[in-house]
């Protein structure tokens, strides 16, 4: 799973080499939310043709199964190569499982949960074999319930989806984009959120929210420096001092997490 994935509008082809340059860690080729519904076609024409020649991963964000762009949207992306597939308003793990059966070859595909049926499905959706991941579709899961888009009122279905994740032994997931654009504060205060709750890394809409996303996931210095001398002072899980903080075998593996973080991808 990328930690700073960027969206494109698939009806943009010539924003995709800036895209590419722009230091996200993965492209997500947009075919649904970002596209009207007159350049569909146009829009899966062009990543169908331009994917490929892309140098960072691709992720393509198809149409929903059960729309009428969807199958279409499958058909286009056999061909390419190494692409990924989001599958937005996952609901059902037949949908996953059908886009599976379709490439006839491993794909991956990263589950986005938008509804709260989404959610009361996630077990059995962490559970199709094509699903690397989760993404939090942040945005349109307040709106299916009727919320406020906040984080008391998304605390629950964010907490659940870190830690189904897991028990799942998938990736740490996505969480979904910040909206407003006018301060890179903004992004890095959601992605410090983010990271407190466990997920790994958070989706992008604008190049300019790269540096503060890959910034917060990545452990700062002063954390690095305290994971280092944590593991080169521990040789076993038994319980030490160091430098006066009595640590055991959830520090020690709390540290190595921290300085696998902080190594270069």
């Amino acid at each position: 799973m990328p930690l700073a994935p960027l969206f494109v509008p698939g009806s943009r082809p010539e924003r995709f080499a800036k895209a590419d340059a722009s230091g996200a860690d993965a492209i997500i080729l947009d075919l649904e939310d970002a596209v009207g519904p007159n350049d569909k076609d146009s829009a899966r024409e062009a990543v169908a043709a331009r994917a490929d020649a892309l140098a960072s991963p691709v992720i393509v964000r198809v149409n929903a199964a059960g729309t009428p762009w969807h199958a279409a949207d499958i058909d286009a992306l056999r061909s390419l190569g190494a692409v990924s597939v989001m599958l937005p308003k996952a609901e059902r793990p037949e949908d996953i499982a059908n886009i599976a059966r379709s490439f006839g070859r491993d794909v991956a595909v990263i589950a986005l949960v938008e509804s709260a049926t989404g959610l009361a499905n996630l077990t059995d959706i962490l559970a199709t074999p094509a699903v690397v991941g989760i993404a939090f579709g942040s945005l349109d899961f307040a709106l299916d319930l009727g919320c406020a888009h906040d984080r008391l009122a998304l605390l629950g279905a964010r907490t659940e989806i870190v830690w189904r994740s897991r028990a799942a032994n998938r990736a740490a997931p996505l969480d979904g984009i910040t909206a407003d654009l006018s301060s890179p504060e903004i992004t890095e205060d959601d992605a410090r959120h983010a990271v407190k709750m466990g997920f790994g890394g958070k989706m992008a809409i604008h190049p300019k929210q790269i540096e503060p996303i890959g910034r917060t996931f990545r452990p700062g210095e002063d954390e690095v420096s305290w994971a280092r001398a944590i593991v080169e002072a521990t040789f076993s899980s038994g319980a030490v001092r160091v430098n006066g903080e009595m640590v055991d075998r959830p520090v020690i593996e709390r540290a190595r997490q921290i300085l696998r973080r902080s190594a270069p991808a």
